[in-house]
């Protein structure tokens, strides 16, 4: 990781982890209040209909508890925020003055859910600074974060829990310098008072100063103590536009970054700087506030990136979204997607947001000087202080631990950690017609086989019982010595040499194995059904192996047996009827007569054999094969019986 001590690089993409409560949208602050927590869950609709979850890791974090938030605020004023409800009028009266809120002060007043709004916003910037101490990210965003008014002990400028000073904190306990740096159009006065005598954590606000609020962020105002010259102000005038602010920007965070060399930046993003924000004064574009964002990520830095201000919320929806995917590295189009506040954006419809024609009070000699000054404070301190480092303190338990059992199903929340690859296949339709969802094809393909399995099922009369596919019926060509006899057929194998799994350098006896392999435990059936979730698309189907054998002949039924490890045939004979074929099977090892493809071929073996003198199986007296139209005279069918009229099988 580069620490500014490298020539910044604009190509350069990391993993990105995205914190975002479903319940933050849910709270309000007052019905003709400026501040609306809605604006955050307009981003992540915005997010999300650009499609930029996909390429970053989505965590809902937990709550921060009061153990966390007492590291910077005060027990006594945590617990009145716990406590206190909009129906607690004493309660309020009694407190007002003290913790800055209620009628005291109508910018910060007492809603429903007030501590859990609070202990939300808190949650996921700590979260985002445990993602980038632990490796798990190189970015990480926290829209619903940003509220850096806040003071130890009191509520301000519409913040009650300072997150970027919980962030920080967290940060602390792994790198020996962190940057903070506040584009919002309010003076960071909170986080900057909270490190107002470290030079562990450099704060540098840029900010309208003058008659406005907090009054504070003089450009004289740079720390006391050991944390004297650690506090950088930018203060500006109304009307400043995107080329005066993005000149004056890199130019001062490029030193900054020389010359401090933090191990970790947090960038609060306040859009109460944009143009036509209901209180703010300057008149930057979508792409002129998001210019921080390009400039910062460049450095190679572990970075987070933190809501504040902006109360315009459909500007603030396209400022946040846009430095998303500036932080995800996506090109997002112009024409905004269609999602849940798509008639927010009424007439226009886009995502950018024009600079207006407003004034601009900030005249060049007036950003050369402030540029100077700036430069001049930071030749007072030490190049890169060092920083004695201790022991990492144990994290407390997280809902983001890994889960114990993962056999069962995936959550919700390992799902949205995932990060889909920019090479990644899809199965979206948006992806045009020439790629095959291969879950459809899928199913299509299991539905056609099951529907060729009935087609089976239902004509099985000349089919054969293992092979799938009808026999191919050829006549029996027989060849003789010069004595006259015949020659045994070819295939024949006497049950001898099948008991030892071997095939015999004679063939003799009258039994033929059709389909035999020696070395497989199982017969060749069909493969389809089994290796159906493996099918590849463009893949030809493949049936089971045609069986080429002399018809009509006496058929064995392969079994397995653990005696000699293979499948043998059964007998030299085989019985009349299934009855005594079970007979037979009753007196063997239970292994045997458990054989599943035994008891299913019975009635075809059945048909297939020839019948002789008595009813017995005759395989020496063998007849040509009969094509499928022909008919011989004195043929005997199932339905007519033997010569003595008894049935041809059970």
């Amino acid at each position: 990781m580069d620490f500014g001590n490298k020539r910044p690089t604009a190509e350069w993409k990391g993993k990105v982890s995205y914190q975002y409560h479903p319940d933050i949208g849910h709270y309000h602050y007052g019905e003709k209040h400026y501040m609306k927590p809605a604006r955050v869950k307009m981003t992540h609709s915005l997010v999300t209909g650009y499609g930029l979850q996909k390429k970053m890791e989505i965590s809902t974090p937990s709550e921060a508890t009061f153990k966390e938030m007492a590291k910077f605020h005060s027990d006594d004023y945590l617990d009145f925020l716990r406590r206190v409800t909009p129906e607690d009028t004493d309660e309020i009266v009694k407190h007002q003055a003290r913790f800055n809120v209620g009628e005291f002060c109508p910018d910060c007043p007492i809603f429903e859910g007030l501590y859990e709004f609070c202990s939300i916003s808190a949650g996921g910037s700590i979260a985002a600074a445990k993602k980038l101490n632990t490796g798990q990210a190189d970015i990480a965003v926290n829209w619903g974060g940003g509220l850096h008014h806040a003071k130890r002990g009191e509520a301000s400028g519409f913040c009650y829990v300072n997150d970027i000073v919980l962030s920080i904190l967290e940060l602390l306990k792994y790198h020996q310098r962190v940057l903070y740096i506040d584009t919002d159009v309010h003076h960071g006065d909170g986080v900057e008072e909270a490190f107002y005598t470290n030079d562990r954590v450099m704060a540098v606000s840029f900010h309208k100063f003058g008659e406005f609020f907090p009054g504070t962020g003089d450009l004289s105002d740079i720390g006391i103590g050991k944390g004297k010259h650690y506090s950088i102000n930018v203060p500006l005038n109304d009307g400043i536009d995107d080329q005066s602010y993005e000149r004056l920007f890199r130019k001062v965070m490029g030193k900054v970054m020389e010359w401090y060399r933090p191990g970790a930046v947090v960038l609060q993003l306040g859009a109460d700087s944009l143009v036509g924000d209901r209180l703010g004064a300057f008149n930057l574009s979508m792409r002129g506030h998001a210019q921080s964002v390009e400039y910062m990520k460049t450095f190679n830095v572990p970075l987070i990136l933190l809501g504040g201000g902006g109360y315009t919320v459909r500007n603030v929806a396209r400022a946040w979204c846009y430095e998303t995917s500036l932080a995800v590295g996506v090109d997002v189009n112009e024409d905004l997607p269609f999602h849940e506040y798509y008639e927010y954006y009424t007439p226009e419809y886009r995502l950018d947001i024009p600079a207006s024609n407003m004034e601009n009070l900030n005249t060049p000699e007036y950003l050369e000087r402030i540029t100077n000054a700036v430069l001049e404070n930071l030749r007072h301190i030490a190049h890169a202080p060092s920083v004695q480092m201790h022991h990492v303190p144990f994290d407390e338990w997280s809902s983001e631990d890994e889960e114990e059992n993962k056999d069962e199903r995936i959550t919700q929340n390992m799902s949205d950690k995932y990060r889909i690859p920019d090479n990644a296949l899809s199965d979206s339709e948006d992806d045009g017609a020439q790629r095959r969802d291969r879950q459809s094809y899928r199913n299509a393909k299991h539905k056609e086989l099951k529907e060729r399995e009935r087609q089976r099922v239902a004509n099985t009369a000349g089919r054969s019982p293992i092979s799938r596919k009808p026999l191919r019926e050829k006549p029996v060509t027989r060849e003789f010595e010069k004595n006259g006899q015949p020659k045994p057929l070819a295939g024949r194998l006497s049950p001898t040499s099948a008991s030892n799994g071997q095939l015999p350098d004679s063939i003799e006896g009258d039994l033929v194995v059709t389909d035999y392999d020696m070395d497989s435990s199982t017969l060749a059936v069909d493969d389809d059904d089994a290796n159906m979730a493996d099918a590849e698309p463009d893949g030809e189907d493949e049936d089971a192996m045609e069986v080429d054998v002399p018809a009509p002949t006496t058929r064995i039924v392969k079994r397995p047996s653990l005696s000699i490890g293979g499948y043998v045939g059964l007998s030299n004979q085989l019985p009349q009827s299934a009855a005594e074929f079970q007979n037979e099977l009753d007196g063997r090892d239970n292994e045997d007569a458990s054989s599943s493809y035994s008891l299913e071929l019975i009635p075809d073996i059945m048909e297939e054999t020839t019948t002789g003198a008595g009813g017995n199986p005759n395989p020496t007296e063998l007849e040509p094969a009969l094509g499928p139209d022909q008919e011989e005279e004195g043929e005997l069918r199932e339905e007519d019986g033997d010569t003595n009229g008894r049935p041809l099988s059970p």
